[in-house]
């Protein structure tokens, strides 16, 4: 039997870099596999262990309560961070069950090394918004605006999917532009606006309706030549294959759809 070290219903969440090294160095599980025999769901125990991208944050979080929920007696383990990280702690022997990356090229890493059970799949799409302070007090309307002088602009650093969606939104755009500082994920970026360090990011518009009235999202059209694709797939040396394979598939199903899409995430 697993022991729970968190309430039931409430997915468990291991943030940042570190823990996906510790994860690594320990190379042990933190489970026993579940069982696979039986009908769809049943024999799914233990633990789940997620790398997901940090744009799914909250999403994910959600859906990892409803699989706990589901399947009694599961716990999930939520790691989010910047793809390529995550990219990385998989292909140096960090125990995962599955991974969900905001970026095609961000998976192949993994796939490329052999570490994804199958063939990924897109589950959903995202595309840029500028955040900027409540009220848009500044009246940012477009990629152009963000090389006004004085203003303060972060972007994400290029190896991960929203730094090449910003490049690749800028250039279609033709705007040059050095911003303040580049963050490691989405979220990193968007708390520089949230708490005023920052005037303006270019993030994901789920990660700006997630902060509610803490930002407002401007859109642009440049966004429409860089929408990213989110695969997610089973790993091959997954601890708990079982629960993995049941995880993708809440994901994939019709309630997970319905969470995705009310967060904002686009169909694929």
């Amino acid at each position: 039997m697993i022991r729970s070290v968190r309430r039931a219903g409430k997915a468990r969440r291991v943030a940042g870099a570190g823990a996906i090294a510790v994860l690594a160095l320990s190379g042990c599980s933190p489970s026993g596999p579940g069982s696979s025999s039986g009908p769809e769901g049943a024999g799914v125990t233990g633990t789940v262990t997620v790398f997901a991208a940090a744009s799914l944050k909250e999403t994910f979080t959600e859906l990892g309560e409803r699989f706990e929920t589901k399947h009694p007696g599961t716990e999930v383990t939520l790691n989010f961070g910047g793809s390529d990280a995550l990219a990385a702690g998989i292909n140096n022997g960090a125990p995962a069950d599955v991974f969900a990356a905001a970026g095609t090229k961000t998976m192949r890493l993994v796939t490329d090394e052999g570490n994804t059970a199958g063939r990924p799949s897109t589950f959903v799409r995202n595309r840029l918004q500028i955040a900027t302070a409540p009220g848009n007090p500044l009246g940012i309307g477009s990629l152009g605006d963000l090389t006004a002088s004085g203003l303060k602009v972060v972007l994400c650093v290029e190896t991960v999917p929203c730094g090449t969606a910003a490049q690749t939104a800028l250039a279609a755009g033709g705007v040059g532009l050095t911003p303040a500082s580049y963050e490691q994920d989405v979220k990193s970026a968007l708390t520089k606006v949230e708490l005023k360090e920052a005037d303006a990011a270019l993030v994901y518009r789920t990660d700006v309706r997630a902060a509610g009235d803490k930002v407002e999202g401007v859109e642009f059209p440049e966004s429409a030549e860089a929408v990213n694709d989110y695969p997610i797939a089973r790993l091959e040396n997954a601890p708990n294959p079982s629960a993995a394979k049941a995880f993708v598939e809440l994901v994939q199903s019709p309630e997970g759809r319905k969470v995705l899409d009310g967060a904002g995430f686009l169909k694929p």
